[in-house]
């Protein structure tokens, strides 16, 4: 935990603004959680609410649930965030929003506050009406950030090395695992591996060679049992550089790169289809428990986060 206290403002309140607001209110921070209106504000503090009790009830948490939920307040006024030293904006993938909200807090913020994106879009992105672009960092939080350790960090080409060192610090002392990217790239590091695997995964299933629950088995049950504990660049050196490499030269060829989704997978959203929020996509979730898998992934969630406290204790 961060012994250093600030105030830290979270410009956003849907899945990823109410999750980093409880990140950095249990390690002890004030919390401003800006919102556009009341009623998205209190759902998201009733999220944050029935995420603490999860986390009171794994022992995960050292202050009271209420104590956290108490260093926590919402407001409406983005001029707010102007009591804040560390700045996470979290909201919608909208670049034009974007750029209007850190234009508004570059004049409401303090010359010393840090402006962070937890979006994918790197710096570079956002700074075109900023005026101290020297202080815009990417902060990418991943869902669901409360139980996700990495929070990939990236400056842009003019944000300055002190900024960056000081995001670091504050993000490892709110109990996250910061990775400093050194260059910016679309989609920085987890995303664009994310997608290369979903794209053949995708690219498999529309060509027929197998079933979409025989892919996802194939992944559930191999790679993925390796990969919480080595990344793909280690899990090729274990396996044998020289054999890795000779395998990549014949495979490489073969996999897909086409530069977009598959036609029949983008069909789907396109006729209202979303997947499990509207119960089909690929998948036809009426025959299948969503709340359970989820619920399940949440448990191995929590099942490695108290792995990784008890790892450094």
């Amino acid at each position: 935990m961060s012994t250093g206290r600030i105030t830290v403002a979270v410009i956003g309140n849907g899945i990823i603004g109410h999750g980093v607001s409880q990140v950095f209110a249990a390690a002890g921070h004030p919390v401003i959680m800006i919102g556009r209106d009341p009623a998205s504000l209190a759902k998201a503090a009733d999220n944050i609410r029935a995420s603490l009790a999860e986390f009171a009830a794994h022992r995960l948490l050292i202050d009271h649930p209420d104590a956290v939920l108490g260093r926590i307040r919402t407001s409406v006024r983005l001029a707010d965030a102007g009591e804040a030293a560390f700045v996470v904006e979290a909201v919608t993938e909208d670049l034009a929003l974007k750029h209007a909200i850190f234009e508004e807090l570059d004049r409401h913020c303090p010359p010393a506050t840090i402006l962070g994106s937890s979006s994918g879009q790197p710096a570079s992105a956002l700074i075109a009406r900023v005026r101290a672009r020297d202080r815009v960092i990417a902060t990418h939080f991943w869902y669901p950030p409360q139980l996700i350790p990495l929070v990939e960090v990236c400056a842009g080409p003019q944000t300055s090395p002190a900024v960056l060192a000081r995001t670091v610090e504050l993000i490892r002392g709110a109990g996250k695992e910061p990775v400093v990217i050194d260059k910016e790239v679309p989609g920085f590091i987890g995303n664009r591996i994310q997608f290369a695997a979903l794209r053949e995964a995708w690219s498999l299933w529309v060509s027929g060679v197998a079933s979409a629950e025989a892919i996802d088995a194939v992944v559930r049950n191999s790679i993925g049992r390796r990969l919480g504990i080595t990344g793909p660049i280690e899990s090729a050196d274990v396996g044998g550089l020289d054999t890795m490499v000779a395998f990549a030269r014949f495979l490489q060829p073969h996999l897909n790169a086409d530069p977009l989704p598959p036609a029949r997978v983008a069909a789907i959203p396109a006729a209202g289809d979303r997947g499990l929020p509207s119960g089909k996509g690929v998948y036809d979730w009426s025959k299948r428990d969503g709340a359970a898998l989820l619920a399940a992934r949440r448990a191995e969630l929590f099942r490695w986060l108290a792995a990784d406290r008890a790892a450094k204790s």
